[in-house]
């Protein structure tokens, strides 16, 4: 067997960290309706997944105070704290309607250190940008955060351009660079592409995560006409047929065979590298864990990269 290729690191924007280039969410962990998966995993599966994840160089968390309403942070928590290892863990605030000054963002802070076990936060992001308080009182909200020393990076989170852009200069003012929007982006959600936001987010040196980047397994090849999805995954409303999945599902297992037996799975991810950003597909075993990490550490060619677009159009 050979070597698994070596996990290249990348600036998280102008703050100063260094992330691996894939990083792993952790939405569903501990999260006992898994929002209409149903769960089938234990927390031995996690503790597999998370020291699979070490164990290839992927050491950066994507978690939140609403996961599992706060049981992702703990679980998180407590496997950093029994692993002794330095990880890099991003989490979010969110902006419940009830939630109206910016005194409430620094106690879900506080809230989340605890649960964390931790002195701060490496990546703490705005979940949405969710009147009626506007976006300006949060990005203040996080500088004060940063001048704290209770955060290391502050982040957004589901952001259109123009929010992009005042988000970045609202930070600005405090002289804090905004180091990454994290939105849903795929080969069948290519919208950060499409309304500009990707490109913008390189011209202000902000780092793009992209969460479901295997549009939640219909990348995977798990998926067909005849074995559809259940769960809330059947009503997402991802607007493409499963016929136009199948000949994505073909292709990318086509260039995954020119790569040393790739699965589609690692050529979506790799995909979404190839355009800059920061895939954190979830993993809740180390099986699961060990595929994610098998996209990082090469590249795709650019006619294969055209190519996926041509098809994911």
């Amino acid at each position: 067997m050979s070597e698994p290729n070596k996990v290249k690191r990348v600036p998280l924007g102008a703050s100063g960290i260094n992330i691996p280039e894939l990083g792993v969410g952790v939405w569903q962990w501990g999260d006992s309706l898994s929002w209409g998966y149903g769960r089938s995993y234990s927390e031995a599966d996690i503790r597999g997944a998370f020291e699979a994840s070490l164990a290839r160089g992927l050491d950066f968390f994507d978690t939140a105070e609403v996961y599992g309403r706060g049981e992702s942070e703990r679980l998180l928590g407590k496997l950093i704290r029994e692993s002794g290892r330095t990880v890099t863990v991003a989490s979010k605030f969110f902006p419940f309607p009830w939630r109206l000054t910016r005194g409430t963002l620094l106690q879900a802070l506080d809230h989340s250190l605890r649960r964390l076990d931790l002195d701060s936060i490496d990546l703490y992001q705005i979940h949405f940008p969710t009147p009626p308080v506007p976006i300006e009182t949060w990005l203040a909200g996080l500088a004060d955060a940063f001048d704290r020393k209770l955060i290391r990076a502050a982040g957004i989170s589901n952001f259109n351009l123009n929010q992009t852009r005042r988000a970045h200069a609202t930070l600005a003012t405090r002289g804090i660079p905004l180091a990454s929007n994290q939105v849903s982006f795929s080969l069948l959600n290519r919208q950060p592409q499409t309304t500009g936001l990707l490109d913008t987010c390189r011209e202000l040196n902000v780092t793009l995560i992209a969460y479901s980047p295997l549009a939640q397994g219909l990348l995977t090849g798990k998926y067909t006409r005849q074995h559809r999805p259940g769960g809330i995954r059947a009503v997402r409303g991802f607007q493409i047929s499963f016929d136009t999945i199948g000949r994505l599902i073909d292709l990318m297992s086509e260039i995954g065979a020119g790569h040393g037996g790739k699965t589609p799975a690692q050529v979506a991810l790799n995909w979404v590298i190839c355009k800059g950003a920061v895939p954190i597909p979830g993993a809740k075993s180390a099986p699961q864990a060990e595929e994610n990490a098998g996209a990082a550490g090469w590249r795709l060619a650019p006619d294969e990269v055209a190519a996926l677009d041509a098809a994911s159009r």
